[in-house]
């Protein structure tokens, strides 16, 4: 890229934030300022590579406005929600149903926080679906703040099983049919898909200088079945990923395994605070559960759930790190304070040790940043990225 190819897509950046500054909502911004508007983005600081899941951005019913926002906030690592992929290559999406698109549920549509029950407020869902909060989607232009919510530590599943959610009237006739239209055009279209479908995503993004290195794809062992674990590789591997991270259960390593060695794909289970339930990835023994099933599987380690199950996420590194897909950043209190999602500095999830620990051993583990407490993420997930700078200049 010559020198007057990037001097332009500086200038937008600094367009944006006198625009924003200007009190233009960001997502109108957003909308129009063009993906090949963007130069590569460098987000590694002493060595650690911070991005963020795409998940943190769920207020954006589309997935473009992520890649720009990802640009935009200056974040160039990439964990890839896997209903942001399938949007972005073209895949049918759910009707609307009261809040907006995908709020009647479904794979590609609603969703619930990596890790959340099927029965959690959020939960609209299922797997690997981008989340657009209890009542769906944001009016277009709106400048969205992400509802507070029980997060990926409210319990077992993940975005799984399409259910109505807590509190929602049964659908109409009516609705159940566009629904169930809906379900049939996904799954003809899933059944039709290639690695071809897919690799003009990955093109997508890296031609705004992101980095794309993981796909989370969430497999829950009541409701997924062979014929999706297999179109979940296909898709990881037609994005190039070097990972798969999911919010599944113990029970499921065994059925993940012969596929991630078939594949030789690397498998990340998600960690979640969740202590009761024996089948939940949350101990330190249910994560050695998984990594002895298959060298293939490994973890994705959510420090801030770690944190708040009652655990030190600098122990679990440094024993485990050759294992760990990646990890995802937040902040929460302990048990003994409650184990809330709170913003970063007023939790006790040790992020500057964590970060400081991958810089000195010189683990290559992207350290993806999750943002799940109330506020504007565009603001919120730009203050994590700072404080990642903070803890590592």
């Amino acid at each position: 890229m010559d020198t007057k190819d990037r001097e332009s897509k500086l200038y937008n950046r600094r367009e944006f934030g006198a625009l924003t500054l200007a009190g233009i909502p960001a997502s109108l911004v957003l909308a129009n300022m063009p993906l090949s508007a963007f130069a590569e983005i460098n987000s590694k600081f002493k060595g650690v590579q911070i991005g963020a899941i795409t998940y943190s951005f769920r207020t954006m019913p589309d997935p473009n406005d992520i890649i720009k926002a990802f640009v935009t906030i200056g974040l160039g690592e990439m964990e890839l929600m896997s209903g942001d992929a399938e949007k972005l290559a073209g895949a049918p999406q759910p009707p609307a149903r009261g809040g907006g698109p995908g709020a009647a549920g479904g794979p590609a549509g609603a969703a619930v926080a990596p890790g959340a029950s099927a029965a959690a407020p959020s939960a609209a869902g299922a797997a690997g679906a981008p989340s657009v909060g209890a009542t769906g989607a944001p009016p277009a232009g709106a400048a969205a703040a992400v509802p507070a919510t029980g997060g990926e530590g409210a319990g077992a599943g993940g975005r799984q099983g399409g259910g109505q959610g807590r509190g929602r009237a049964p659908l109409t006739p009516e609705q159940q049919a566009a629904q169930d239209a809906y379900m049939k055009a996904r799954d003809d279209w899933r059944k039709s898909a290639t690695e071809a479908t897919f690799r003009p995503v990955r093109k997508k993004i890296e031609d705004a200088g992101i980095q794309l290195r993981l796909l989370c794809y969430n497999l829950n062992v009541n409701s997924t079945k062979d014929d999706e674990i297999e179109y979940a590789f296909l898709m990881a591997k037609a994005l190039g990923v070097k990972a798969i991270s999911t919010s599944t259960q113990v029970s499921m390593a065994k059925r993940l395994a012969p596929f991630a060695e078939k594949h030789k794909l690397m498998v990340g289970f998600h960690g979640h605070a969740n202590l009761t339930d024996p089948d939940e990835v949350a101990k330190p023994e249910s994560f050695k559960a998984v990594m002895a099933v298959s060298k293939y599987l490994g973890a994705n380690l959510d420090i801030g759930h770690y944190t708040a199950a009652g655990y030190d996420p600098v122990a679990f590194i440094k024993e485990n790190h050759e294992r760990i897909t990646n990890l995802h950043l937040k902040d929460r209190k302990n048990p003994a304070n409650g184990g809330t999602n709170v913003p970063w500095g007023e939790g006790d999830t040790p992020i500057k040790a964590v970060l400081q620990l991958l810089s000195q051993q010189k683990y290559d583990i992207p350290a993806n940043i999750e943002f799940e407490y109330q506020g504007d993420p565009m603001v919120e997930v730009a203050k994590s990225l700072q404080f990642c700078k903070e803890a590592l200049a």
